[in-house]
């Protein structure tokens, strides 16, 4: 079969590899219909997140059940599913408390409750290095489900692929953090990061009835497609230091801040030449900038949603500034599983619509431009979707 394949940093190829078999007799096996590049595959991509060997990538994928294993109940061959991004047993701890992401039977090499860089990482996720439990992702053109009665949900028929692709991720990635942010109707949410993640989450503040969203970033391109998009209010972040984008969300809110802020950017975020000396000299991995200003823009009291992947400790984190405003922080991989029926419901009474954000579609191919377009946002790009089969 055809499958994107990492073969170290800023290398990806399209690559003819040995089609996936049913290992356990909770497997199934998917043929990938549709697939997408998340922004997390570019801290492999980056070499941010290392992956020494070989693997295929990809936890955004959706398609119809090929072959199932002899315990799977829930599903059959001709079965058109989407898969969220965690691999969650279903039964464990964690699995029945709605945390999937930290599921303890689906990363056996390198779990554990410390949370560490390289060691006691939390559950597996497709495609995303040996680390997260080393199983090859769905930027192919098959792909192993396991605990394949616990994941993946039927779509109901009349909804495209594209309809629904980004409930794998990006869409219940972004709810979450407006989940976290205990929206109830007439607040304030900053979202800092106006890519996939940032606009779901934009679209999510409206499906809870916020009063104010206000999406921020560093390009004007993805500015626009967030007001497009998500009918958001937007701040363009110019510069190296975040005062004037805090200045205005205030300026905004009777100088309180926002209720809630969302950091939808990660580690990686535009830098200065002294931001990466700084992290060089602590040995830091990126930054973690944009949490420090969810900080300073959110009110005393106020909730900061943290979806975007921090790999590392910091040094001079502002623990003084969370205890002085009384911050409550949430962060972490988001419980897919939890929300993704509820989300599929909106999406199917026509409540969001997912699929305005996408801006180019590639077979697969084309992986190598498709990574390279996306990480360096060139040709306007906030989303990447893949097509397997085409030619």
């Amino acid at each position: 079969m055809k499958a994107a394949v990492i073969h170290g940093p800023g290398k990806v190829t399209c690559d003819t590899v040995a089609d996936p078999g049913i290992k356990n007799e909770t497997d199934i096996i998917l043929k990938v219909t549709a697939t997408a590049i998340c922004g997390s595959d570019l801290h492999i991509y980056s070499g941010s997140i290392p992956q020494p060997r070989p693997m295929v990538l990809g936890h955004e994928f959706m398609g119809i059940v090929e072959e199932t294993g002899k315990a799977v109940t829930h599903l059959k061959k001709g079965d058109r599913v989407v898969v969220p991004f965690p691999i969650a047993c279903g039964h464990c701890f964690f699995c029945t408390h709605h945390l999937p992401g930290q599921c303890e039977e689906s990363n056996p090499e390198h779990y554990g409750p410390e949370g560490g860089l390289l060691t006691e990482k939390g559950g597996a996720l497709f495609g995303y290095t040996d680390l997260y439990g080393g199983y090859d992702g769905g930027q192919a053109q098959y792909v192993r489900v396991p605990y394949a009665d616990v994941g993946p949900r039927k779509v109901p028929d009349g909804l495209t692929d594209e309809q629904v692709l980004f409930l794998t991720d990006i869409f219940p990635t972004g709810y979450t953090g407006v989940d976290w942010g205990e929206i109830k109707g007439g607040e304030t949410v900053a979202i800092f990061g106006a890519g996939p993640v940032g606009i779901m989450a934009a679209k999510s503040a409206r499906l809870r009835n916020a009063g104010r969203v206000i999406v921020v970033d560093t390009l004007a391109y993805r500015l626009d497609m967030a007001r497009n998009a998500a009918e958001c209010d937007t701040i363009l972040w110019e510069g190296n230091t975040a005062k004037d984008v805090v200045e205005q969300i205030r300026s905004l809110t009777g100088g309180r801040g926002a209720d809630v802020c969302i950091e939808a950017v990660g580690f990686e975020p535009d830098r200065s030449f002294l931001d990466r000396a700084k992290a060089v000299i602590h040995m830091e991995k990126g930054s973690p900038k944009v949490i420090e200003a969810c900080m300073s823009a959110v009110r005393r009291g106020g909730i900061v949603s943290v979806l975007g992947v921090y790999p590392t400790t910091y040094d001079n984190f502002p623990l003084g500034q969370f205890f002085d405003k009384g911050i409550i922080m949430k962060g972490g991989q988001a419980p897919a599983h939890k929300h993704i029926d509820k989300l599929l419901g909106y999406v199917q009474e026509g409540k969001v619509k997912l699929n305005d954000i996408i801006t180019h579609r590639l077979p697969l191919t084309r992986i190598a431009d498709g990574y390279a377009m996306f990480k360096n946002k060139e040709d306007n790009c906030v989303k990447v979707v893949l097509d397997p089969w085409a030619e």
